[in-house]
């Protein structure tokens, strides 16, 4: 046993291996990012367009909170078959795929007409896209052994916060733009221009991303062994510890376990992030636009420190659960904080609080993943992350509808009820994190070299 642990810990200290780890990075990890910023960027964007679409089109806030949540039905469906598919055409083509069909639907978003059409197409991007996210998770964890994982998915996760950054400010520009074009609306150029980057990054990705070590040019012979070494060690013991098999993974606890906390945590992800411009013009008494598009940027600026600080920091299991515990606490006193903010008319103060949650709430995600990442490999991993991803996701259906609901019972001009109600759910992830000290296995000693 010593000698077997002995072996482990050389393969993962060669210089080999640490030098294709960084080309691996910089190579992979920047076209990654613009698939998400670009993804997260035409998923969110409808925030911009709420007042407008229902001023010009007539639609209703039912049909927008309905249509801002069906987008993951559709996402949840696709999920788990995306996944299955990547496995057998490779990352490289399927995700080039989902960038420029999602781009095209997003783009259609310039021709909404009513409900009808809106609703249809939010739920169409959620089909299209579906699989992206998971995609990559299934991906980086093909190529970074767990030990690097938390902080390449922190990497990754940098493009949520980025493209808010950059996004919400664009999105308010394209809007204030496209407002002078004679014929058309603002909203219209948003939807059209945003839509068409995703097809631009789409094309660039089939170009640049690689469906495994040994057949990436930019890495020498002795970098490509010492990595497919170092996953295959790897995928080894996660055959041993985890599920085997697609049915395996859909029926396992452990990964129905992660299903909620990743549920609890985009409640407050799609919570706060659907309604960031109305609830930042609504404590500054601004009109949505260039103004209030910077000062929405405020919180994703900061959030990507927090996603660095957590990702180098986060490297080992006692670390990842403590952090893990702590930040979705964070995350619900937060979200509740901001909520008061408004409610007493402290501007500043709202913004602060809302700056606190999304540092927070961003800072989990690559913590999450790093848990079933860890157990999880071929079509299990397929399955399993699909299964996480979808129906955790479904917490951005849930969110906007339970958001709603709740104002309209609760009546009041900050709608702060509403905002509670989405902070109640992290502190019930924060006890499921905790209790993760239950989940021991080989693969934790591994991490521990």
């Amino acid at each position: 046993m010593a000698v077997e642990l002995k072996q482990e810990k050389n393969v993962l200290e060669s210089p080999a291996l640490k030098s294709a780890i960084s080309k691996a990075t910089f190579r992979l990890m920047p076209m990654l990012v613009i698939l998400y910023i670009v993804a997260f960027l035409d998923r969110t964007n409808v925030g911009f367009a709420e007042a407008a679409l229902e001023m010009d089109r007539g639609i209703t806030a039912g049909a927008y909170a309905l249509g801002a949540g069906i987008f993951f039905i559709g996402y949840a469906i696709f999920e788990i078959p995306s996944n299955l598919m990547m496995k057998k055409v490779g990352a490289k083509f399927w995700l080039a795929r989902i960038a420029i069909t999602w781009g095209i639907v997003s783009a259609c978003f310039a021709f909404v007409q009513g409900d009808t059409s809106f609703i249809a197409l939010r739920f169409l991007l959620g089909v299209t896209e579906a699989g992206l996210f998971p995609g990559v998770i299934m991906y980086l964890a093909e190529w970074f052994p767990n030990k690097h994982r938390v902080k390449m998915f922190a990497i990754f996760y940098l493009a949520q916060p980025f493209s808010q950054v950059i996004g919400s400010p664009l999105s308010g520009w394209l809007i204030n733009i496209g407002d002078q074009v004679p014929g058309v609306h603002g909203w219209q150029v948003m939807f059209f221009v945003e839509g068409s980057m995703a097809v631009v990054a789409g094309i660039f990705a089939f170009f640049l991303l690689i469906d495994g070590p040994q057949k990436a040019k930019w890495l020498s012979q002795q970098e490509k062994d010492a990595l497919t070494d170092a996953m295959k060690q790897e995928d080894s013991i996660k055959k041993e510890t985890g599920p085997s098999g697609v049915m395996a993974a859909l029926s396992s606890g452990r990964v129905w376990y992660f299903t909620i906390i990743y549920f609890c945590l985009q409640i407050a992800v799609y919570g706060v992030t659907f309604y960031l411009p109305q609830q930042v013009a609504q404590l500054t008494g601004q009109k949505v636009g260039m103004a209030v598009g910077l000062l929405a940027a405020v919180p994703w600026f900061f959030g990507m420190f927090a996603c660095i600080l957590v990702g180098r920091y986060a490297t080992t299991v006692i670390r990842r659960r403590v952090l893990g515990t702590w930040l979705f606490v964070s995350t619900g006193l937060c979200i509740i904080g901001s909520a008061w903010a408004g409610a007493n008319s402290l501007p500043a103060l709202g913004i602060i609080f809302i700056t606190l949650a999304v540092c927070s709430f961003l800072a989990i995600g690559p913590i999450t993943w790093s848990y079933p990442t860890a157990f999880l490999t071929g079509t299990a991993a397929a399955a399993g992350i699909g299964l996480i991803n979808s129906l955790g996701n479904l917490g951005g259906f849930v969110a906007p509808i339970l958001r709603t609901n709740i104002n309209e019972t609760f009546a009041s001009d900050s709608g702060a009820m509403g905002i509670v109600a989405l902070g109640i759910l992290p502190f019930v992830a924060a006890v499921m994190m905790w209790g993760t000290r239950r989940f021991k296995s080989k693969a934790d000693d591994l991490l521990e070299k």
